[in-house]
């Protein structure tokens, strides 16, 4: 019995008794997945770009260049003839230019188209068969304004002026424009003189009055056609001259 009990106990002893507790493996969780969520687009405020401004390129005009005039220059293919009457020196000389643009005009007729009148500036003054050298109401002459009409009323692009320049008489001269200009005796000295005619109008006036046409130029001296002779004059003494009666003067207006 002793045996028995014996083995029984060595069996139940040899039985291995396990007082460690197992071991779990940590089984890893699965990943947190985030669910998709679309992007929201917000709009924005959309900027608009101010405008980049533009030049802006003013044009500036380019200065109008006046021609050079000439030291000299000289007219030829005119010619002129000795005044028929003794105070007709602008009609002479009116019908001399008027030949020289191609409009052959006869002097006495020419003449006797002029308005009669006191007044210098509207007709002629006095009587054409008098001495030369008086001034109005008595025997004169005629100035700038009844010529240039007259020879309009011919067809010719006739203008008077007064006040001209020395540099606009160059310019005429070397276009190849003959110039009629009020003067002083054979282009001399003179004294202006006020006149007052019936009308009331006031003018000047000068003892010896004569017309001339001026047919060239150099840088000192003037030509000039009166009647059929052609002669020169210092720049100084012509202008002297010719500003008596104020640079007065008959052009071709184109």
């Amino acid at each position: 019995a002793r045996t028995l009990a014996q083995v029984s106990t060595t069996t139940i002893a040899q039985s291995p008794t396990n007082t460690q507790s197992p071991t779990l493996s940590a089984t890893p969780a699965p990943p947190t997945v985030t669910p998709f969520q679309p992007n929201t687009f917000t709009p924005t405020a959309s900027i608009t770009p101010s405008s980049t401004p533009t030049a802006t390129f003013t044009e500036t005009p380019l200065p109008t260049l006046t021609p050079s005039i000439p030291n000299a220059a000289a007219i030829t293919g005119i010619s002129g003839r000795w005044p028929a009457l003794s105070l007709d020196c602008e009609a002479r000389s009116a019908v001399d230019w008027a030949a020289y643009f191609g409009t052959p005009i006869d002097e006495l007729a020419f003449f006797n188209s002029l308005p009669l009148s006191d007044n210098p500036n509207k007709g002629f003054v006095g009587n054409v068969y008098a001495p030369w050298g008086q001034v109005p109401p008595a025997d004169y002459g005629v100035h700038a304004s009844p010529v240039a009409q007259l020879l309009r009323a011919y067809g010719l692009k006739a203008d008077a002026v007064t006040g001209l320049s020395w540099d606009a008489l160059r310019s005429e001269i070397a276009a190849g424009q003959p110039v009629i200009v009020w003067v002083i005796g054979r282009v001399a000295l003179g004294t202006p003189v006020a006149y007052t005619s019936t009308d009331g109008a006031k003018t000047t006036v000068a003892r010896f009055e004569h017309t001339v046409i001026v047919i060239g130029y150099d840088e000192t001296r003037v030509t000039v056609l009166d009647g059929d002779w052609v002669y020169q004059r210092s720049v100084n003494d012509f202008l002297d001259s010719w500003s008596v009666l104020g640079n007065m003067a008959v052009i071709w207006n184109d």
